[in-house]
């Protein structure tokens, strides 16, 4: 499994000049620090799916210490914090007092997932995102429940999941909007 540094913020980066602190040095610039969301689901859209439904999309599951897990492709699951798809727009947090486990018992669960999903080729339809987070979530049995599945983890975000920010509601439901709107003026 490939890890991630566990705290992104401590990327560097140095740019021209010697690497002795001389003219034209950057130190200590961050890079891309991905959101942090300790113990949270995470969702972003998956163009061009979500354009025509935008219940659709991809998730990712997020240890204690905020890092995103997601199953990004066959035989892989992204460690690093950052999803296949960008940045989530969505996320629903999950406290421990919700969970009913300790941070130590929800990182094991993710990482059960994650160990299991690096040996499973990704199925869009079948076994995908959602199936990861599904694992992580019944082996965990959050809420009492251990029936975790695709389409109710999908309705769940969908229902449920906070958007970030405006400009999130809006890159998820401006393009649906817009293609409904050419569907409805072609049909008028």
């Amino acid at each position: 499994m490939r890890e991630g540094p566990a705290n992104l913020e401590s990327l560097q980066l140095n740019v021209g000049g010697d690497m002795s602190g001389g003219e034209g040095e950057i130190q200590s610039q961050r890079l891309l620090t991905p959101p942090l969301r300790p113990m949270a689901i995470t969702w972003s859209p998956l163009p061009p799916l979500t354009w025509i439904c935008p219940i659709i999309g991809h998730t990712g599951i997020a240890m204690s210490n905020g890092v995103i897990c997601d199953f990004q492709g066959p035989y892989y699951v992204g460690t690093a914090g950052f999803m296949a798809f960008g940045a989530p727009t969505r996320y629903i947090p999950l406290p421990s007092s919700t969970t009913g486990s300790s941070s130590e018992a929800w990182d094991t669960s993710v990482s059960k997932a994650n160990k299991c999903y690096e040996k499973r080729m990704h199925n869009i339809c079948c076994d995908n995102c959602h199936s990861h987070v599904c694992y992580a979530l019944n082996d965990m049995e959050l809420y009492g429940f251990k029936r975790w599945n695709m389409v109710i983890l999908a309705f769940w975000i969908f229902f449920c999941g906070r958007f970030k920010t405006f400009g999130d509601v809006v890159k998820t439901f401006l393009p649906f909007t817009v293609l409904m709107c050419i569907i409805f003026l072609l049909k008028s």
